[in-house]
């Protein structure tokens, strides 16, 4: 029987992670290189998840799976910057997924070239640097399950999963210096209980991203991240979802392509990046690509 992969659903975030991005270089290596990375990616501290390029260089389809979508609202931007291939390394220490980057890069050259990186890491009990919880509203246990993973799709495909992944850079002094008030009314949350707001106003970000207030409902399991490069810093977002509809319907009405109100969460953060994912399911003896490579 197929699995998702479990670094997908553990909790709580790790300690330290690293977001790789390749883009695809020599398409006649690439079954070479995917035998090699099956040796070298458990699902756990590994996590796996191809774009759609990726999946046509082999001439197969995931029904779902598309490259993210450029959209762009009254002042809003959100760029796509789709790879061909997602790693997101996950562990206890820097120095460990450094080491573990360099094997990857080696073992998947000459087909698959890395183009990026996110150093990430856990803020506190998995806060976001604005002080702020970070999925508070994410489904549980069973519920879980059922909002981030595939059944009902066949064998190769069920217990997949589709990863939604954006870079945002805060401008944290920015943040900082508003009233206190102010910054709970963009969150929709007050900082120092995680209270939600009644009347906190529409653009407040609980509110443009209210999962149960979609039709159909628009659940997803968020396992973001804070970063920080240099002065730069930032959520890196990462949301998983049996299907990419329900982080597109969020994505759309915060850039006030619903109703014309936009998140208040682009007041002082933007997006870098935008890109989709699908993480197949794992099997007895490791990542199941028999959807990909037959």
């Amino acid at each position: 029987m197929s699995l998702y992969q479990p670094g997908i659903l553990a909790t709580p975030v790790p300690a330290h992670a690293r977001h790789l991005f390749f883009d695809l270089q020599a398409a006649e290596h690439l079954p070479a290189a995917l035998d090699r990375l099956l040796r070298l990616a458990d699902g756990e501290a590994v996590v796996v998840g191809f774009g759609e390029s990726l999946v046509r260089a082999l001439g197969r389809q995931v029904a779902g799976l598309r490259e993210f979508p450029a959209l762009a609202g009254v002042g809003v931007d959100n760029p796509s910057t789709q790879h061909a291939l997602w790693l997101w390394l996950r562990g206890e220490e820097r120095g460990e997924l450094l080491l573990r980057t360099h094997e990857l890069e080696r073992e998947l050259a000459p087909a698959l070239v890395l183009a990026d990186r996110v150093e990430a890491f856990r803020h506190g009990a998995g806060l976001d640097l604005t002080g702020y919880e970070d999925g508070t509203e994410n489904p549980r246990d069973d519920d879980a399950v059922a909002a981030a993973v595939v059944a009902g799709a066949g064998a190769g495909l069920d217990g997949g999963s589709f990863a939604a992944l954006q870079q945002w850079r805060h401008q944290l002094q920015v943040f900082a210096a508003l009233p206190q008030a102010e910054q709970d009314d963009i969150i929709g949350r007050r900082k120092r209980d995680n209270e939600e707001l009644d009347e906190a106003p529409e653009s407040a970000h609980v509110k443009r991203t209210a999962q149960e207030s979609f039709e159909p409902e628009a659940f997803v399991v968020r396992r973001s991240m804070p970063w920080t490069a240099g002065s730069d810093a930032g959520l890196m977002f990462l949301a998983f979802g049996r299907t990419l509809d329900a982080f597109e319907v969020q994505l759309r009405r915060m850039s006030g392509l619903e109703d014309g109100i936009v998140d208040a969460l682009y007041r002082f953060s933007r997006p870098l990046s935008g890109g989709y994912y699908w993480c197949p399911p794992r099997g007895a003896a490791g990542l199941d690509l028999s959807a990909l490579l037959g």
